[in-house]
């Protein structure tokens, strides 16, 4: 069964770090079955595409919101894709979800995502002092 699973959030101070992690199961990173791509939700707000990486061609794409802030990097060994946060903000604040991403377009400095598939209840993220 084709999984990704979410670990990593927690609490952290405006400035800070954090590093989520995506493992997936039931298939490798070389044969991923689309682009993985990290995504958030804050309440009463839409979901926002914020990195995605392409394993075809090893390319990575940011919102504008993130860029310049999170990194994306993968892990064939324990089969796991990471978002490194830095320079967290208040407004980082959501649950953050990883899952396979059937096509994307950028539009006026988004990442916007269809097809979203197995993806899992994703991880929840708190900037705040």
């Amino acid at each position: 069964q084709l999984q990704l699973t979410e670990s990593g959030g927690g609490l952290v101070q405006p400035g800070g770090s954090l590093r989520l992690s995506c493992t997936a199961s039931g298939f490798t990173l070389d044969s991923a079955p689309a682009p993985i791509g990290w995504f958030r939700q804050a309440p009463g707000k839409e979901r926002e595409g914020v990195a995605l990486i392409n394993f075809s061609d090893g390319s990575i794409s940011y919102s504008d919101s993130v860029k310049g802030r999170f990194t994306v990097s993968r892990d064939n060994a324990k089969n796991a894709v990471y978002l490194q946060m830095n320079d967290l903000e208040p407004e980082d604040t959501a649950v953050y979800h990883c899952a396979t991403v059937s096509s994307v377009s950028y539009f006026g400095g988004e990442l916007q995502f269809r097809g979203v598939n197995y993806g899992g209840q994703g991880t929840q993220v708190t900037v705040s002092s």
